[in-house]
């Protein structure tokens, strides 16, 4: 594969491939296409003939930060990279069945044909297939394994009661963090330090600062058993099986521009990002891209204009390290990395997550600002009322802001633990927080603007279910306890993603994994805590029925007429919920499977893991996003899901009931955790939008090109056609 290493080529080397380039200078391709002086265009041919649906790649270190723009052949193999700022570029093509081409060096305004080459071996072909596509290779135990029987059996852990559970155990415990399928997992890159793959697998799990974390959720499965899978599939790897090749780029895939900067250092772990308002696609347009770096506690930007690459330490209120205020991440290593050694390479006692925009352009975060132990007005006796209905003792996770204008970092106290947040559509500014825990919390903006008190300012609810049907939440059963017909219902906590309504005021949805998992709408009414009522349902799983089954949602959103979205991880579906198709919305048969005509799904592209046909993507869907104002190009409302394992965006078109791949061929790696997408200029076409996500693995030393590689922002456009510029 093609990396940066392949660039030392020396002045002799240079001088024959610009030679080769010239030569094949096609003399009629101007007369084909319109360039202008800041693209670069011309035409991929191979020995076979015109190459469509390949990637050209331009690539450039003569700007601040590294920076990409990859384009798709057009039928005709002709392919245009266009609005290149001035540079010299290596310009090459990768592409399913061939081999990476050497890199040209070329500057804009230059017509240059590519010659690209037949992969020499079907190994040779797949190295560049995205992830899911090598771990469809797993062999997980079949459906008569289950539930598992132990040690003293089958070596499966007898929680595990299906192979459902078991495939989104290892989604959540192990893909939850990074790819499982490209070169740095599906391989050993040292074998002959370990006198087995099962060696190296039990090492590989243990090592580095997430090894205590990653043995933990082995142990769930049965870890010998997990391990002994893995190590089956990487030795048919590297006893030479290969995958099913993956299609070209089609139709308007074939139209997609990516645009990609360097930002973050060698292990940042830059979570996701924001780049405007949700609700109003125009806020800080033009402006600067914002993304957390949870491992480090820093906010990164990047200056799309300037091509420039920023950050700054967002601070704690109290001290790391004394009491129970600690860094997130492990301060010790069970075994050393391959990588990195014994060497502690994250420290982050804030762990910031998931930024949003305001219509200020302020990015707001969440963010733990001290230690867990909440304050007394939290607490049981508190005289908060919200307090007093459901008193919250800890916290993990809090709330801050950093504000462009001032350069400054606000701390805010919050009595739930915070995760996800969005801003509501109410009359007034409220921003509603998931919590991974058993409430859904929100912080009055206004209020705490014109007061500085927290307490003032926040309020939160636990998720209780009408179960008795008397239209009120009066006394209820707690969520250990099993259901009582007579009394309401409060259900689980690990409420993760979450979405405000903007068709109802003072109404919020969120989202829960597992096996099936759920989402849950929560009414906070007009005189919260007494007026919060909740309802719940589950994707169809095991329901006769549902003519499709499906489990585990993580993201969630919403479009502007009020259709819930949520891509399901475990399973790989995106799914939709319409609550106008429920005929019970509680009582004490609303019991999570009581809608399944609510319920649409659509089964995500790509491979099933091997042994598996009923659900079990090889991808991984780790959240969702809707595009509400067409900021992509592909209509308002169109629903995406993170291919965090195909190295792409998944735009679902419901109309055409058709998925277009937004794939991003390299570096390979490409994991994201969400997404965002902006109108810079309404006026000005495909040019004036985007979509924005970044690389967002644990480990960005597993992106192609290894340790020593840094994260990316990638802005996806759509352009009328291939050669549009």
């Amino acid at each position: 594969m093609h990396n940066r290493l392949t660039r030392g080529f020396g002045v002799a080397g240079l001088a024959l491939l610009l030679a080769g380039a010239a030569a094949w200078v096609s003399q009629d391709v101007t007369a084909q296409m319109s360039m202008d002086a800041d693209d670069i265009g011309g035409v991929v041919r191979s020995a076979s003939g015109l190459e469509a649906g390949v990637w050209v790649i331009a690539e450039t270190d003569d700007l601040d930060t590294r920076f990409r723009k990859i384009v798709v052949t057009d039928d005709q193999g002709r392919y245009l990279v266009p609005d290149l700022p001035a540079a010299e570029y290596d310009l090459w093509v990768r592409g399913y069945g061939l081999a990476d081409s050497m890199p040209i060096q070329s500057r804009p305004g230059a017509t240059v044909d590519l010659r690209a080459t037949a992969a020499a071996s079907p190994k040779e072909a797949a190295a560049v297939y995205p992830a899911n596509y090598w771990y469809s290779l797993v062999e997980v135990p079949p459906p008569s394994e289950f539930p598992g029987t132990g040690d003293n059996g089958n070596g499966i852990s007898p929680g595990m009661r299906n192979q459902a559970a078991w495939i989104d155990g290892l989604k959540q415990g192990c893909q939850l963090c990074h790819q499982l399928g490209n070169e740095a997992t599906r391989e050993i890159l040292d074998p002959g330090n370990y006198d087995s793959t099962e060696a190296a697998w039990a090492h590989r799990v243990r090592a580095g600062q997430r090894g205590n974390l990653m043995e933990g959720y082995l142990r769930r499965f049965g870890e010998d058993r997990a391990v002994a899978m893995y190590a089956e599939w990487t030795d048919r790897i590297m006893a030479g099986e290969v995958p099913d090749a993956p299609p070209r780029p089609q139709g308007q895939e074939r139209n997609v521009v990516l645009t990609m900067w360097e930002w973050g250092g060698e292990t940042a772990y830059i979570h996701d990002e924001i780049a405007t308002d949700k609700r109003d696609p125009t806020i800080n347009a033009g402006g600067p891209i914002y993304g957390v770096e949870f491992a480090n506690d820093k906010l990164v930007w990047v200056d799309p204009n300037t091509n420039e690459a920023h950050e700054v330490r967002i601070p704690v209120r109290d001290t790391p390290g004394e009491g129970d205020f600690e860094s997130y991440i492990d301060q010790e290593n069970l075994e050393p990395s391959i990588y990195w050694g014994d060497e502690l390479i994250w420290n982050n006692p804030g762990n910031p997550h998931n930024p949003m925009m305001d219509a200020e352009g302020r990015v707001w975060m969440t963010h733990q600002i001290r230690g867990p132990g909440n304050p007394a007005w939290c607490r049981e006796g508190s005289t908060n009322p919200y307090a007093q209905h459901y008193p919250m003792s800890r916290a993990a996770r809090h709330a801050a802001y950093y504000d462009p204008a001032t350069e400054a970092v606000e701390l805010i106290d919050t009595c739930f633990n915070t995760h996800h947040l969005q801003f509501g559509y109410e009359h007034v500014e409220r921003l509603y927080f998931s919590s991974v825990g058993p409430v859904i919390g929100w912080l009055d903006v206004e209020v705490y603007e014109e007061t500085g008190d927290a307490e003032a300012a926040q309020g939160w609810c636990p998720i209780i279910v009408d179960t008795n049907g008397d239209g009120q939440i009066t006394e209820w059963v707690n969520r250990a306890g099993e259901l009582d017909p007579t009394k309401d219902k409060e259900m689980g906590g690990g409420w993760y993603g979450i979405v405000p309504d903007p068709t109802a005021e003072n109404v919020v949805w969120a989202a829960s994994g597992g096996v099936p998992g759920q989402i849950v709408r929560l009414e906070v009414g007009n005189n919260p805590p007494e007026t919060c009522v909740a309802e719940y349902y589950q994707p169809p799983f095991e329901n006769a029925d549902a003519p499709i089954q499906g489990y585990s949602p993580r993201g969630i959103d919403i479009t502007t007429d009020g259709i819930v979205w949520t891509a399901l991880s475990g399973s790989g579906h995106m799914a939709s919920f319409d609550r106008s198709q429920c005929t019970v919305l509680n009582g004490p048969t609303a019991t999570g499977q009581h809608c399944p005509a609510g319920w649409t799904l659509h089964a995500t592209p790509g491979p099933q893991m091997k042994g598996v046909t009923d659900h079990g993507s090889a991808d991984f869907h780790y959240y969702n996003w809707v595009d509400q104002h067409d900021t992509l190009g592909l209509g308002p409302d169109v629903p995406i899901a993170t291919g965090s394992t195909s190295d792409s965006l998944l735009a679902f078109l419901p109309e055409e009931e058709e998925f277009v791949i937004l794939r991003v061929p390299y570096p390979m790696g490409f994991y994201s955790r969400g997404m965002d997408g902006r109108i810079d200029d309404p006026e000005a076409g495909w040019k004036g939008r985007g979509v924005w996500a970044d690389y967002g693995t644990n480990a960005v030393w597993h992106t192609e090109g290894g340790k020593g590689t840094q994260s990316n922002l990638v802005k996806f456009q759509i352009r009328p056609n291939p050669l549009a510029h």
